[in-house]
Order: C-alpha cells, then structure tokens, then sequence
C-alpha cells in the first residue's frame, strides 16, 4: 500500500512526519531521509497493531483542492 506523508520541518533541526489517513501515526528524523525511513516503520507497526486488535484501516479520503 502506498500513503501520503506531510514533512515538516522544526525551527530547532529535523523534520517531523505524519500520515494524514492513520490518526496518530507519527514519526521524525534529523533529514528527510532518516524521517522518511521512520515513517515507513512507524506504518508498517501502526497497521500491525490495527490487525492484532481486530481493528480495520480507517477509510479517510483525501484530496487536493487548489487554491
């Protein structure tokens, strides 16, 4: 599966990460490489934890509105 992650980088060095279709799934890094390499974890032990508790994915849409 493939998911939409938001970079943002802090004012004191590094980056934090999310991924707006899990709640609550967040990681960070020093660059964008190690955030990105974080994330990837974070995902994979995030839907793990839905699947061991019997929980499904949660269906959020998204889209991108110009502006």
């Amino acid at each position: 599966m493939k998911y939409k992650v938001v970079l943002e980088p802090q004012k004191e060095g590094g980056y934090t990460v999310y991924v707006p279709s899990l709640p609550g799934c967040v990681s960070q890094g020093e660059t964008t490489e190690e955030a990105m390499v974080n994330i990837r974890e974070a995902i994979e032990v995030y839907l793990e934890s839905l699947k061991a508790r019997g929980i499904s994915v949660p269906q959020i849409e998204e889209r991108e509105v110009a502006v």
